[in-house]
């Protein structure tokens, strides 16, 4: 057998009229209400792609290299792309006629699986690497999708931003956790001013450091060094 509806209306309820009873009235007082603030409402989108949105420096777009006097910072030392999660990054190291000594003879980025982490700018001893503010990436194909040396290089004038950021970012800490100086923290490479005008000076080892004969340990001096200086030997106190 059904149950039996029963009425649970109130007796302070009014009834509703005809036109009430139609719900017409509320669904124009909706509609109205909406083309108001479709009308009168300040626009919070951007006309994409004649308006495009403009990162601040904090932004992780792509990541880049940096070219500094038409040739790549990095050193190749291969830490980008150990450090990346999804191994997006592969290269091929070389040797220059520099005082790095080394850079990449070919670099590539897998666009695709590219998560924008930032582990490769974070682990970079050079900051020859950075994330840029680039986002709008389109491709026709995945081979497009992997960027090679020449479609990574970007000239460190475009990078300013970034690097500026970075700088305060990595160095905040000094004269505040840290008592030693900043200028303790600058790597050699990156300071390529200080390297030539020391080159200017006589110094021209520096520029030729690659070239230097490594001495092969024989069996005899496999000592792994020369004999350590430590402090005296003293006898133990007696208990």
């Amino acid at each position: 057998m059904p149950g039996t509806p029963e009425n649970t209306k109130n007796d302070d309820e009014r009834e509703l009229d005809f036109w009430e009873s139609l719900y017409l009235p509320e669904l124009f007082k909706g509609l109205g209400y909406s083309f108001d603030r479709m009308a009168n409402e300040p626009t919070y989108t951007f006309e994409y792609p004649e308006e495009q949105w403009y990162p601040p420096d904090s932004y992780r777009g792509r990541p880049v290299l940096v070219e500094e006097d038409d040739r790549p910072r990095c050193v190749s030392c291969n830490l980008c792309a150990r450090a990346c999660p999804p191994l997006a990054i592969s290269m091929q190291s070389k040797e220059v006629d520099n005082v790095k000594e080394r850079e990449p003879e070919w670099f590539e980025i897998n666009m695709l699986r590219c998560i924008y982490c930032g582990f490769c700018e974070e682990v970079c001893p050079e900051e020859a690497i950075v994330m840029s503010k680039e986002y709008d990436l389109t491709f026709q194909s995945r081979d497009e999708a992997v960027f090679d040396l020449q479609d990574l290089l970007k000239p460190t004038e475009q990078l300013q931003d970034r690097l500026e950021y970075l700088e305060q970012y990595k160095n905040r800490q000094f004269g505040q956790q840290w008592d030693f100086k900043e200028e303790n923290n600058l790597h050699s490479v990156k300071d390529q001013h200080f390297l030539d005008w020391l080159a200017e000076e006589g110094m021209d080892e520096l520029d030729t450091t690659h070239e230097r004969e490594e001495p092969m340990a024989t069996a005899g001096d496999q000592d792994w060094g020369a004999e350590r200086q430590g402090p005296p030997q003293t006898e133990h106190a007696a208990e």
